[in-house]
């Protein structure tokens, strides 16, 4: 190769070498550019993408704004359409909040029970825990022979007694057997007595209105001279100008026999007839002859029996609660008559269809609930309220308060002069055991405070049934606007129940209801009686005390209250039967009673 085409051909392979880094140089930069443009097209979507996301975050902040205000406004103002029916009361009107005084202990109550439901164990208070008591017996209808011609004789010669009882039926009842033994005492023969209407009862009922007169007249025969009507020569007397009427000032309260034989008798020999107006317990318990208490116990126990429509309610009442037809005891034979459940074929069909019920009588109307003076949790508005109603029906309660020492509501709880509210009784049963679904009956009505107040129980025992709720409209209709009547049908409840709570031993239906459980309940039939005095000292701990402390004290509190009593001296025969007088004690058992569990 010559020399020129040597040169010529580096010539040429240089200037392809240039033409080849021309097109590397080229290629790179295209390159480049495309990857700066994409980074660009990257860098536009990625911030497209966190331009949406932000927007999408300022839509949801928006819309939660929007459903939380209107959430706001749902919670300060309900909706009319959506508001449960538990909101209302009977008038409509939109329910108070519950009112509560020991959330603590409620909140350790409603633990407890909610563990009680994994449990078989019962409470052992469903049972009486002294086998003693079954060894008294009724015997009040054993006759007893007085002689004749003297005083406490049966012939009535000494002119007529006529009673014009006030109150309810439970002071009707106890007027009723005290008219009888007062009669008795002064051998004079008593009309079948009358019953004030009163203002407060608003009830026009009258004896045969409740009880069965001719049964009462018959059980009573030979022992007291009854008659429906005053002879016609002594209807038309005025007995005030002659000075027969004898009111509730003229005779002293509990007044002795002697002071009946001295200070009426003499009346009614001279006009032939005494008119007791009022007659609330104006006969007292001791010192009174042994045949007197005897026939106060017969008429109570015996001749006082309820008419057939009481009857057929009261057992519609108690066949509902039990789930079952079967009668068990002899106080469904006495107070159910012919209307006593049938008896299902075989004692399994008992033992699996029956349901046991506790009977509570709360005493917590707007009436006793004010006159206590004490103060249960709701403030300004309950103080207010409470004063209104004092001012308003108890105007000498309020002169005599003016005039007396001042003593606060927290010196009257410390005293046990309160009523037990709804939520006192539930911590109570709960503290003794009784399971969540245990079955209440709810004795009386108007519980002051309505379902704010009754919160608290049925949160705890949702089992809760008044005879509003077990009879149906038709059922009770014959009943409505008769108190009396109604009353009734609560003692029939209360009387044939497993186990009776009462908060108040001083109410008349409660006394007299586990007088009648004492007397027929044959050791069966235990009656729970707690003391408000003990109880508030119990409660007063309820920012620290522990469960099973507070368990064992209210237990403790209760099984006191069980002990077998003979009456004592003074005390109501109709309360605390347990007498000579009135039952009769077996030197044996007849049957052993079951041991009270431990819890």
């Amino acid at each position: 190769m010559s020399g020129c085409e040597n040169h010529w051909n580096k010539a040429i392979q240089m200037h392809g070498f240039k033409n080849e880094s021309a097109k590397f140089s080229a290629s790179k930069g295209v390159s480049a550019g495309r990857r700066t443009s994409s980074l660009r097209r990257h860098v536009k979507t990625v911030g497209f993408v966190f331009l949406w996301m932000g927007f999408f975050l300022l839509f949801d902040e928006f819309m939660v704004s929007i459903f939380d205000s209107v959430n706001l406004r749902n919670v300060s103002r309900p909706a009319k359409s959506s508001r449960p029916k538990e909101d209302r009361n009977a008038s409509g009107e939109v329910a108070k909040p519950a009112v509560k005084m020991y959330d603590r202990l409620l909140h350790m109550a409603s633990t407890a029970l909610t563990e009680g439901e994994f449990t078989q164990e019962s409470s052992g208070f469903w049972e009486e825990p002294h086998r003693q008591t079954s060894l008294w017996k009724p015997c009040a209808d054993k006759k007893v022979h007085t002689g004749s011609g003297k005083l406490g004789s049966s012939h009535g010669d000494n002119g007529y007694i006529l009673v014009s009882a006030n109150g309810g039926l439970n002071q009707q009842r106890v007027a009723i057997c005290n008219a009888v033994a007062v009669a008795s005492l002064l051998n004079a023969t008593l009309v079948l007595p009358k019953f004030l209407y009163s203002n407060v009862w608003k009830d026009p009922s009258q004896f045969g209105d409740i009880y069965q007169d001719k049964y009462f007249m018959k059980t009573l025969e030979g022992d007291v001279n009854i008659v429906k009507e005053l002879p016609p020569h002594l209807r038309s007397l005025d007995f005030e100008a002659i000075g027969s009427q004898i009111t509730d000032a003229d005779i002293a309260k509990e007044a002795k026999p002697v002071d009946y034989i001295s200070g009426v008798l003499p009346i009614l020999k001279r006009n032939g007839v005494v008119h007791f107006l009022g007659f609330g317990n104006r006969l007292g318990f001791d010192p009174v002859p042994f045949n007197l208490q005897r026939l106060r116990c017969k008429c109570n126990f015996h001749a006082l029996k309820f008419i057939p429509k009481i009857q057929r309610a009261g057992s519609l009442l108690v066949r509902r609660i039990r789930k079952h037809d079967a009668s068990r005891k002899m106080l469904d034979k006495q107070l159910l008559g012919n209307y006593l459940p049938v008896r299902p074929l075989g004692r399994h069909n008992i033992a699996k269809g029956r349901s046991k019920y506790l009977a509570l009588h709360l005493r917590f109307e707007e009436d006793m609930v004010a006159y206590s003076r004490c103060e249960f949790g709701g403030g300004e508005d309950e103080r207010k309220e409470l004063r209104a109603y004092r001012e308003v029906h108890f105007p000498l309660v309020m002169e005599r308060l003016r005039k007396t020492k001042y003593v606060s509501p927290a010196e009257l709880r410390k005293l046990g002069r309160c009523p037990l509210t709804p939520e006192e009784a539930a911590l109570v049963l709960a503290g003794l055991g009784f399971k969540r679904d245990t079955f209440i009956y709810l004795a009386g009505s108007n519980i002051y405070g309505g379902m704010s107040r009754m919160q608290p129980l049925t949160g705890l025992y949702p089992n809760l049934v008044t005879k509003e709720t077990l009879l149906t409209p038709s059922e009770l209709s014959p009943f409505r606007n008769f108190s009396s009547q109604l009353a009734a049908l609560d003692f029939i409840v209360c009387a044939t129940a497993d186990v009776f709570a009462m908060t108040d031993s001083g109410s008349q239906l409660s006394s007299l209801v586990s007088g009648f459980r004492t007397y027929y309940g044959g050791g069966h039939a235990p009656t729970l009686r707690p003391s408000k005095k003990r109880l508030a000292a119990i409660l007063s701990r309820n920012a620290t005390i522990r469960w099973k402390t507070f368990e064992y004290k209210v237990r403790k509190l209760i099984a006191e209250g069980q002990r077998t009593q003979v009456k004592r001296f003074g005390r109501s025969i109709y309360r605390q039967p347990r007498s000579p007088e009135c039952m009769c004690k077996s030197p044996y058992l007849s049957h052993v009673t079951p041991s009270r569990n431990s819890s």
